[in-house]
């Protein structure tokens, strides 16, 4: 285990070296990132604006919760990008995978150590942007729990989201090739967990509840944090099992990755 991390951490400085390279090129890199979602965001918030609110939701709690989810989704891009699933396609397709399982180092870390996007850095900063925004328009009352409890929430939505890298990257092992319906569930996830899961249809709250429990990681955090009343009367306990949430689904995900290497076939290329 610490043979892996020391050469994970090697794997990453040595991609944070090239990237800074071209320093001109990294920060105009970093900072149209940011910007292009921050434009997406202040149209939102026009919308928000014109209309007053969203299902109770004001513009200030819509905004936590696109903060929320802008900051994990960024964190995990950056640590996960390895495991973006249309770049690990082309890693298999073009047998560079075959090289990976040759190396004696853990694959998993060797696949999370191969690619770090540190110009995703851009979009972190942009939810920060958002969240703390958020807090001004919140008259909140902050606890030590609610405190403790904020990271806690967006570790496991970065879990979450890694998870569905994971998964997206094994199937690419018998497909060759990426599969658009998993952007349904990461960049559609991202999309769907930014605002209140009451404006959807009845079948998408239980398939996001039951079957990718997405409800549980932000939205209903958001109700605890923001001291909202549970419009879907749930038990008092669900906005505290987002971390269970979370590290089930990525204890799936990778006994699915440890399944795909055990079928693995090379591409013969």
């Amino acid at each position: 285990m610490l043979w892996n991390l020391s050469i994970y951490f090697r794997m990453l400085s040595f991609q944070l070296r090239s990237q800074m390279q071209f320093r001109t090129s990294f920060w105009l890199d970093l900072f149209s990132t940011g910007f292009g979602n921050l434009v997406y965001v202040f149209s939102a918030a026009l919308v928000i604006q014109r209309f007053g609110s969203i299902a109770g939701w004001s513009l200030g709690e819509v905004a936590f919760l696109i903060g929320m989810i802008e900051v994990s989704f960024a964190v995990m891009d950056m640590l996960f990008s390895g495991f973006d699933y249309d770049y690990f396609a082309a890693v298999v397709r073009e047998g560079r995978f075959d090289q990976v399982m040759l190396r004696p180092v853990g694959l998993t870390w060797q696949v999370l150590g191969s690619r770090f996007l540190l110009r995703r850095l851009g979009r972190v900063f942009e939810g920060l942007f958002v969240l703390a925004f958020a807090f001004t328009q919140l008259d909140l009352t902050w606890t030590v729990g609610k405190i403790l409890y904020l990271p806690v929430v967006l570790a496991s939505q970065v879990l979450m989201f890694g998870a569905l890298f994971i998964i997206g990257s094994t199937i690419t092992f018998w497909t060759l090739q990426s599969i658009e319906a998993i952007n349904i569930f990461t960049y559609g996830g991202n999309e769907l967990m930014s605002y209140p899961m009451q404006i959807y249809p009845s079948w998408m709250q239980r398939f996001f509840t039951y079957i990718i429990p997405f409800i549980f990681l932000n939205f209903y955090p958001a109700l605890y944090i923001l001291d909202k009343p549970d419009p879907l009367h749930f038990p008092p306990y669900a906005p505290f099992i987002a971390p269970m949430v979370a590290l089930s689904f990525f204890a799936v995900a990778l006994w699915f990755w440890r399944l795909g290497i055990n079928h693995y076939q090379s591409s013969g290329t």
